[in-house]
């Protein structure tokens, strides 16, 4: 059984496979608590099903993309059997997991999206940096950036870890907290081979719109 908090069919609207029809699967629980959270109401809410409930209620979307994310996915274990079935049934499967918890066992078919925590989310103490090694180069390691100490902090992660020579590598900013003009121009200034994204469904739908 997994605690899901909610299945629902939208775009994807972050990564390389932003703007595509993507149905997302957010389990419950998270343990991590960042400052700029979007989606505490995953924390605690959400309805026990069977891994064939819901593999049932994603088929009903005819899509193809799948998205698992959270609250922090891999913080029920009964989640990797839920990538592995997916995948088994031809599904693309990508996982967004804020990268405080083990990433080495996941299905090497499964897009991983992992977060390196910056200083404003106050949880960069929770960073697991061993998960680097077992980043694939189809996976993608995401920024959320805040201030100028999270760009500058980001910038000595990237050369630290050689990230953008392991996997693509996305900044965005904390929404409402960072201009997206200003971390474009501090990216292009530096000529940081990574990709800015926005939230894009952020701009289509009201933010705070749960579902979406």
């Amino acid at each position: 059984m997994l605690k899901v908090n909610e299945i629902y069919y939208s775009i994807q609207g972050e990564s390389s496979k932003a703007g595509l029809p993507c149905v997302f699967v957010r389990l419950t629980y998270c343990n991590l608590r960042c400052s700029y959270c979007d989606t505490e109401y995953a924390f605690y809410e959400g309805t026990d099903k069977t891994i064939d409930e819901i593999l049932n209620e994603v088929k009903k979307f005819d899509c193809k993309l799948i998205e698992i994310t959270g609250g922090e996915p891999l913080f029920q274990k009964e989640c990797w059997e839920l990538m592995e079935r997916l995948c088994n049934e031809g599904f693309e499967v990508l996982l967004e997991t804020g990268g405080s918890l083990p990433i080495k066992e996941i299905d090497k078919r499964v897009m991983v999206i992992m977060d390196l925590k910056c200083p404003s989310s106050k949880m960069t103490k929770k960073n697991l940096y061993e998960n680097i090694d077992f980043i694939k180069p189809t996976d993608e390691i995401k920024f959320v950036i805040g201030s100028r100490e999270d760009y500058e902090w980001s910038k000595q992660m990237l050369a630290k870890y050689d990230l953008t020579n392991k996997c693509a590598v996305l900044f965005s900013v904390v929404f409402g907290e960072l201009e997206p003009v200003t971390l474009v121009n501090w990216i292009l200034e530096d000529k940081l081979k990574v990709r800015y994204q926005l939230q894009m469904h952020k701009i289509i739908w009201h933010p705070e719109t749960k579902g979406v």
